[in-house]
């Protein structure tokens, strides 16, 4: 007997007892893959690794990424519906096993994050969908002895006109599946498109949301389960010397403590037992000479970047000469902090060490393969004996990607626990305090204009942590990583001179990819400064804008400003005491611009009445969910804008949860115009774009209504609140 399916099953039915829902992984044993995901099955509907066509003419499209919220498991198969040319309402979908994936490579990477799930899947998705027409119009044309090329199709219908026979995809799909796969099957062209953004879809995650059906990470219920809370060293890079456990063994349900090299675990019949028992244990940590850290050591290390030498990753021209035949010089500098995840579900993952050595997980994660390696490393086990499942996500924003620290916890507290299976769950104090978290930066920029008011040079120097780096210091050649250099190693900006110095400053603080990471930032850094040196030249900020954005090269990024400039009327006077802000940035493939309206009373309290973003993510698919990834995207930022900010103290994390570690309320939401403007030729992201015109839009504003200009976040700390919070 297959113990993995039999595990599978039990987690099943203990979920059909309780209620819940879950889109099932599936299961292909016989599937060997792999060249474009193209081998079909001859004693089923299944025309390849993506399509699955059932007799009552049900259309399964299968999802090989994380449905985090985004609404991929919606758009996915829309790239796939547009081209087999089925009736919409009756696809539906199934996730890809991560076990199978990894035995077949059938369905390539289960990557998801970075905006990528359309933009890298589109293609072979796309193929996918149209292969199978073919295939399908070519078994009804060689059933009907006739041309295939003289078969349409409608609707999953295929009709021969001549002889006005007809017949359905359902009725066709176990004889397409016998024919192998063809080549080069022709896409549609765009202006044909019917399905991707143009139909009013509904998600397929919502329903099930709404009822509160899924089953998260945290909801894993297994027969015989157990329990753990964890217990990190608080301070960064520390270990465990000396553990007193008696108090906590000799509470009610406590049935081990078990002993990491950097963190104790309590496992126990309920979480609050184990929670309450891992407050009661005595840990003499060792802090690894970390134990003096505090962030203004770290702000230190920083500012001595700045003053150092550092690596080039941009010059063009000659950026001294500007300087010294300039007629104005502007300077500026700019902070952001190190910020958290802040994911609803906090960090979770169930494992099982079954009696015949084979390793079962559960986990919400934007990667299954990545998760399946770091679950097969932690428990010692070959990755063929390690079954994966996924489940649904309560938030990533990149926590649950690159970094498995979460499976890699799980896994070795159950292997403490063989033949029975453990929940590990952190509290939201752990949560909060062991994050990769966004990095911390400091940037200096200094600009020449001529007298004319022309700028002529531009020097940017930015002293952070590198994610690169931290993961492997070959990623940062040189000492430059370019990821964290975004929007200045390609700002579209047409200034002859410009050079950008980057100086990495990894410290003992974790760092890691945060939803839209350093575009997050730079655009923050770099829209605020053309701003001062609009300010400094006289010129209004979008007339300054449009000079330096006159180039072939940023016609896109030109365009973009014009949409969102022309949707929020910046040549209109706003309603007195409203003042605007303007940006605009590309991010992930695709190109942005905001503009935010706000005011501020006597008291430094802001109101934001109104903020317009535009997107021109070159295609859009769903186009509700996209608009919804926008409105997300600015809650998103305006949260660690106005209150966002982790800092450190002796080595460790301050804050411990929500009520230091501020989210937005629903009373301070704006009125939000998530405008999409695809203009065709490209594929970009959309989840992380919109994130890079907030902070700078809005900080814009807010020195056009004081005449103050802030340059570092969060604007809490600059004495700024929320009229709504007020």
């Amino acid at each position: 007997m297959d113990t993995s399916n039999a595990s599978r099953r039990t987690f099943l039915k203990v979920v059909a007892a309780s209620g819940g829902a879950l889109c099932l992984e599936l299961s292909v044993p016989g599937l060997a893959s792999a060249q474009h995901a193209s081998a079909p099955h001859a004693d089923t509907g299944e025309l390849n690794a993506w399509v699955v066509i059932h007799p009552d003419e049900r259309v399964i499209v299968r999802i090989a990424r994380s449905e985090i919220g985004q609404g991929s498991s919606t758009g996915l198969p829309m790239l796939v519906a547009e081209e087999l040319q089925c009736d919409w309402a009756n696809v539906g979908i199934e996730f890809v096993s991560v076990s199978e994936n990894l035995r077949t490579q059938a369905w390539g990477s289960m990557s998801t994050g970075g905006s990528s799930s359309i933009r890298r899947s589109q293609d072979f998705l796309r193929q996918a969908g149209a292969t199978a027409r073919v295939m399908l119009v070519t078994a009804a044309a060689k059933t009907w002895g006739v041309p295939a090329n003289e078969c349409t199709v409608r609707q999953g219908v295929i009709t021969h006109a001549a002889t006005g026979k007809r017949t359905t995809f359902g009725r066709m799909a176990s004889l397409a599946a016998k024919q192998h796969a063809p080549h080069d099957v022709k896409l549609k062209d765009p202006k044909d498109w019917t399905l991707i953004g143009k139909a009013k879809v509904d998600r397929f995650d919502l329903p099930d949301k709404i009822r509160g059906k899924p089953v998260y990470g945290i909801d894993v219920d297994l027969p015989g389960m157990m329990y753990a809370s964890l217990v990190q060293c608080p301070v960064f890079g520390g270990h465990v010397k000396r553990v007193d456990k008696a108090k906590a063994t000799a509470m009610r349900g406590v049935a081990r403590v078990v002993e990491l090299p950097d963190a104790v675990a309590v496992v126990a019949d309920n979480w609050w037992r184990a929670n309450e028992a891992a407050k009661a244990l005595a840990i003499d940590w060792d802090d690894a000479g970390h134990g003096h850290e505090s962030s203004a050591t770290i702000l230190a290390y920083l500012e001595a970047g700045q003053t150092e030498a550092a690596p080039t990753a941009r010059n063009d021209g000659d950026v001294d000469q500007a300087f010294a035949q300039a007629a104005k010089v502007v300077e500026a500098e700019y902070f952001t902090p190190y910020l958290n995840h802040a994911t609803l579900e906090p960090q979770n993952c169930t494992a099982w060490f079954r009696d015949d050595g084979r390793l079962d997980v559960w986990a919400p994660t934007q990667n299954g393969e990545a998760s399946a390696h770091a679950a097969a490393d932690a428990g010692g086990v070959p990755i063929s004996r390690v079954s994966f499942t996924k489940t649904q996500v309560g938030g990533g924003f990149g926590r649950r990607g690159a970094f498995q620290d979460f499976v890699r916890y799980g896994v070795a507290v159950a292997k403490a626990m063989p033949g029975v299976p453990v929940k590990t769950v952190w509290s939201r104090e752990e949560d909060m305090q062991h994050d990769f978290y966004r990095p911390i930066s400091l940037t200096r920029m200094k600009a020449s204009l001529d007298a004319a008011n022309r700028m002529t040079g531009w020097y940017t120097k930015i002293a952070c942590s590198s994610i690169s780096a931290s993961m492997s210091p070959s990623r940062a050649a040189g000492g430059v990583d370019r990821q964290a250099c975004a929007s200045f190693v390609d700002s579209p900006y047409a200034v002859a001179n410009q050079r950008v110095d980057y100086a990495l400053r990894n410290t003992i603080v974790p760092v890691g990819y945060w939803r839209s990471v350093y575009h997050s930032q730079n655009p923050f850094f770099r829209e605020c400064f053309v701003d001062e040196v609009a300010h400094a030249a006289g010129v209004d900020p979008l007339a300054f804008r449009r000079t330096l954005l006159a180039g072939a090269n940023a016609r896109r990024d030109l365009a973009i400003l014009e949409v969102a400039a022309n949707a929020a009327g910046w040549d209109r006077a706003p309603a007195a005491g409203v003042h605007r802000g303007i940006a605009v940035a590309d991010a992930y493939g695709s190109y942005t611009a905001g503009v935010v309206e706000a005011s501020v009373d006597a008291k430094n309290r802001i109101t934001i009445p109104r903020v317009v973003i535009a997107v021109d993510p070159g295609y859009v698919v769903d186009v509700d969910a996209a608009k919804a990834q926008i409105e997300g995207a600015i809650i998103f930022a305006l949260s660690a804008i106005v209150y966002g900010e982790i800092t450190v103290d002796q080595g460790r994390v301050r804050e411990r949860n929500f009520n230091d570690y501020r989210m937005l309320y629903l009373r301070d939401a704006p009125v939000i115009e998530a405008v999409l403007a695809p203009s065709g030729g490209f594929w970009g992201g959309m989840g992380e774009p919109p994130m890079a015109c907030v902070a700078p839009a809005l900080v814009n504003a807010i020195a056009a209504a004081t005449g103050k200009r802030v340059r570092a976040l969060p604007l809490v700390n600059a004495g700024y609140s929320l009229a709504t919070s007020a």
